[in-house]
């Protein structure tokens, strides 16, 4: 199988790259990314030169780059690339709209032009809105995004399920909660705070803390859409979850135990506008129909992910020594003195 993997120098391509190189040897994998600020290459070094990985670095808007890869015998299309981050659709919607609007419609196309065997929608749980202390999403609830991100994710998946109905696209798309574990950008909760204690730097924190999140270890997703890529099923949306649902407090508390830093270094900044006070997915149709459920507890996850940051600070030094840092001071650490 040729799979094209759109932003797979991103967190979650990337570990989804590796964990198929190395459970299907055989398989071919391309890689088309744009190599934006959250893209690295160097999330993928230890398979640069594998001999079924090949990287194209361009943008999924360009479509006469995607219609020639594509064109050269693709089987299948997982596509992650996206901008991602909350916080920079509020400052920049436009770019949201672009790469995650327009970006999915050129591979869509495409994809229809080409024939491919499956296209798979990575979306999120943003979609679906905010919810109150109590209940789940299931996948036929409605679309009700908050923020600029969340709504470009909602058209993105519109469009295609548009491209099943219209087109009989075979196309799937998954819902995940929040991933979490090696590779991530520190500009997300778990990684900026890891980093942050170790560098001994303030741990900013929303309001009062007490945002809920549902979190799955990146390895736990990799396998859901291996298991999805796999099945026959076409046409179907499938929520992926990790069954933790826990506060940003709580996150908090758990890092800077894991890390023996004082509590002194949190600091309650201003809120963003419409943060969404909870996510919940009920994921029980994947595991009805497919088999696949979370193998990773979360206090085992994020005892891994903190020793992954510990032992590979080359790894995000240079990261928050560059762009990122720059951002970070101008966005986080003004809200800590307003």
């Amino acid at each position: 199988m040729k799979i094209l993997v759109t932003g797979g120098a991103g967190f979650i391509g990337s570990n989804f790259i590796r964990y198929i190189l190395l459970k299907y040897p055989n398989y071919h994998i391309v890689n088309l990314d744009k190599l934006t600020y959250a893209g690295n290459l160097d999330n993928l070094s230890d398979i640069e030169n594998h001999s079924n990985y090949q990287f194209f670095k361009g943008d999924i808007c360009n479509f006469e780059l995607v219609n020639r890869i594509v064109g050269d015998g693709v089987d299948a299309i997982v596509h992650f690339a996206a901008e991602s981050h909350v916080d920079r659709s509020i400052y920049d919607p436009g770019i949201f709209v672009k790469t995650n609007v327009l970006g999915t419609q050129v591979l869509l196309e495409s994809a229809l032009k080409f024939k491919i065997d499956k296209f798979i929608q990575i979306s999120t749980d943003e979609v679906y809105g905010s919810l109150g202390k109590e209940g789940s999403s299931v996948e036929s609830s409605s679309l009700l995004p908050n923020s600029p991100y969340s709504a470009s994710k909602a058209s993105a998946d519109l469009l295609v399920r548009s491209y099943f109905e219209t087109f009989r696209l075979p196309a799937i798309i998954t819902r995940c909660t929040n991933n979490y574990g090696p590779y991530q950008f520190p500009e997300k909760l778990i990684p900026l705070f890891i980093t942050n204690a170790l560098q001994d730097l303030s741990l900013p924190i929303y309001g009062d803390g007490l945002y809920v999140r549902d979190w799955i270890y990146v390895e736990d997703h990799c396998k859901a859409l291996d298991t999805v890529l796999h099945q026959d099923k076409v046409g179907e949306i499938y929520n992926i979850g990790g069954k933790n649902e826990k506060t940003n407090l709580e996150i908090t508390d758990l890092i800077l135990k894991e890390l023996n830093r004082s509590k002194s270094l949190v600091k309650h900044v201003k809120d963003r506008p419409a943060h969404d006070r909870r996510y919940s997915l009920d994921c029980s149709k994947i595991g009805a129909e497919l088999g696949w459920k979370p193998d990773t507890p979360f206090e085992e996850g994020i005892s891994k992910t903190v020793n992954w940051y510990v032992s590979h600070q080359g790894w995000w030094q240079k990261i928050k020594s560059g762009e990122y840092l720059k951002y970070y001071e101008k966005h986080y650490l003004q809200r800590e003195s307003s």
